[in-house]
């Protein structure tokens, strides 16, 4: 790596306020895109929720009365992630990990369960079949990394803004 330096010929180390300004930039890049694929999904799943009923029961694993509820409310709270995300409201970067990682273990489940299924991640002729799993399944932990990404970015973020203990530290990253 090559050294910087300051006006004064002293070196810079690297992380510094001039390389967070690249780094604000790129999480606030990543964080819009991760709100629209969010709010899309979330639209497009209550554009259908017949159909995204019947996806849902083929992995039979909500019970029949409690469907409908999940297929209206599973796409409002990603719909809701979404928004909070780009309009950077506190909780909404848990929110959508959280969602990212009952979707992995769900998809994980039929990949397991050898399920020949549509992911029932955007819309019915999104992706369908075993292979389509797989590919869900990497779309969410590229997902699921860039979210890994903007908590690391707000973790640097709070640290430089005061001098806070690790525990605050921690509490600050996850629900703000």
């Amino acid at each position: 790596m090559m050294k910087r330096f300051n006006t004064f010929g002293r070196p810079i180390p690297w992380g510094t306020s001039k390389d967070l300004g690249t780094l604000d930039w790129l999480s606030k890049l990543i964080r819009l895109g991760m709100g629209v694929v969010f709010v899309y999904s979330g639209i497009s799943k209550l554009w259908a929720p017949k159909v995204f009923s019947k996806i849902l029961s083929r992995y039979d694993l909500i019970p029949d009365p409690l469907l409908p509820v999940v297929a209206v409310g599973l796409p409002i709270l990603e719909l809701l992630a979404g928004i909070g995300l780009i309009l950077a409201i506190r909780g909404s970067l848990s929110l959508l990990f959280s969602l990212l990682l009952l979707f992995s273990g769900v998809l994980w489940y039929g990949i397991l369960n050898d399920l020949n299924v549509d992911c029932g991640c955007f819309s019915a002729e999104d992706l369908k079949g075993q292979a389509g799993l797989w590919q869900a399944l990497y779309r969410d932990l590229i997902l699921m990394a860039a979210a890994i990404f903007l908590f690391f970015s707000r973790w640097r973020q709070v640290g430089r803004k005061d001098n806070l203990s690790f525990r605050v530290r921690i509490k600050h990253t996850l629900f703000t």
